[in-house]
């Protein structure tokens, strides 16, 4: 596939990495937090955010004046993005559905849909207050109806954020950050309950500390930096794709942001129109950052490379920009969310039209997909079985047991047996 690439533009080289000073420090802190509870988060929460609260926990109080001093439009926005995600989730949802299945005369078979009990929905702060971000943890949550939800956000998080929490459904707001926060949320402290699975995205440090605390409770997935690629062909439009780039860009300076081609002069044009628009950018200085470190363009031979490449590169956020772009989208198969056509613009998703903006990133696209309703409920199995359907399945468990050596295994098979034949 090399053969069939010429790279206008590539990404730095990985720089070495910091990954073993993260993960010492956040054992620590899982450690700390785990064995002081409150006191521990205290004591972070002094040291990384340059809070010292009483409490932790928002009060009723806090969250209705967080709500009362929204800008009206902001209020009517939230409410927007909140029922287009909530009608998507529940969308999603009626497609979950129970099974119960006669396998065999007599072996009955099937499963449930069990909502997770209790969900801890990590908050960023981040460089911008991203409104969206408590809309995509919390409703899922609820449209799938587990019984409560928790949040936890920065200290120094924007009041908005705290607004977007309650107004989402939320059950519980704690002002904790950090590494700190997921520890406490999955070994619970004197203030802040253990929860049975954390979602939501947040900085290398909460990354981690939900790697480490995985097992213990269940996460949705470990993220890295926002990524975009666009796919295109001639039709391609230059200004349109630098214009997306670049607004995915500003998230973080490491940001990966890219685009696949057939056509070289569209790559070309690309290129130019990207550095003409960093010059207005007010964001630039992130922006261009993260263009000139991570930014990739990619010239492909035919239209098979440049999916096979992009299925390779397996980006979060996929834009395709081709003449039949639904066409295209059927080829493609690794990638967090897909946005197909010129219409179809990332900082929608990102948003408010519905779709959950916490997707894989640093190629997990090649084996999972984002955030949803479904990562809130459990899919659990049950079997009954008559007298009929012992006489077809013991028999071969009884002499599979026996070929293996498990002799506790075939009494168990055999008894039902048995005790079947004695009460005929």
């Amino acid at each position: 596939m090399d053969e069939n690439i010429i790279h206008l533009k590539s990404p730095k080289p990985p720089l070495a990495s910091d990954t073993d000073l993260i993960e010492t420090t956040v054992k620590d802190i899982i450690s700390n937090v785990r064995a002081r509870g409150d006191e521990a988060v205290r004591q972070y929460a002094r040291t990384f955010d340059g809070s010292d609260l009483a409490t932790f926990e928002v009060s009723r109080e806090e969250r209705l004046e967080a709500i009362a001093n929204l800008d009206p439009q902001t209020r009517k926005d939230t409410d927007f993005a909140i029922e287009r995600v909530k009608a998507f989730a529940e969308a999603q949802l009626r497609t979950i559905l129970p099974l119960e299945f006669d396998a065999l005369p007599g072996l009955h078979l099937g499963h449930r849909i069990i909502p997770v009990q209790v969900v801890g929905a990590y908050v960023p702060g981040g460089r911008y207050p991203i409104l969206s971000a408590p809309v995509m943890t919390i409703v899922p949550a609820k449209v799938a109806g587990c019984d409560q939800i928790i949040a936890c956000l920065p200290p120094n998080a924007h009041p908005a954020m705290i607004a977007g929490c309650h107004l989402s459904g939320v059950d519980r707001i704690f002002k904790v950050g950090g590494a700190q926060a997921v520890a406490a949320m999955a070994f619970g402290t004197e203030t802040i309950p253990a929860v049975d699975k954390i979602v939501g995205p947040g900085n290398a440090y909460v990354n981690e500390a939900k790697r480490q605390v995985f097992g213990q409770v269940g996460i949705d997935q470990l993220a890295g930096p926002s990524e975009i690629f666009v796919v295109a062909d001639e039709t391609g439009d230059a200004e349109m794709i630098a214009t997306d780039l670049l607004a995915q860009a500003e998230h973080d300076v490491r940001t990966r942001v890219g685009l696949i081609t057939t056509d070289r002069r569209l790559a070309e044009a690309t290129l130019k129109e990207v550095e003409r628009q960093l010059e207005t950018l007010p964001t630039a200085d992130v922006a261009g950052v993260a263009w000139r470190d991570y930014g990739q363009i990619a010239v492909c031979a035919d239209e098979n490379t440049m999916v096979a490449y992009s299925d390779h590169i397996a980006a979060e956020h996929l834009e395709v920009h081709t003449r039949d772009p639904h066409s295209t989208a059927a080829k493609l198969r690794n990638y967090g969310s897909l946005f197909i056509g010129k219409l179809a613009s990332v900082v929608y998703s990102d948003k408010c039209c519905g779709t959950n903006h916490t997707l894989p990133t640093m190629a997990a696209g090649r084996y999972t997909g984002g955030l949803w309703v479904g990562s809130y409920v459990k899919v659990c199995t049950h079997q009954w079985l008559d007298k009929r359907g012992v006489a077809a399945v013991a028999p071969p468990a009884v002499r599979q047991s026996r070929t293996e050596g498990m002799e506790g295994h075939r009494r168990a098979a055999a008894l039902r047996i048995r005790q079947g034949e004695s009460a005929i």
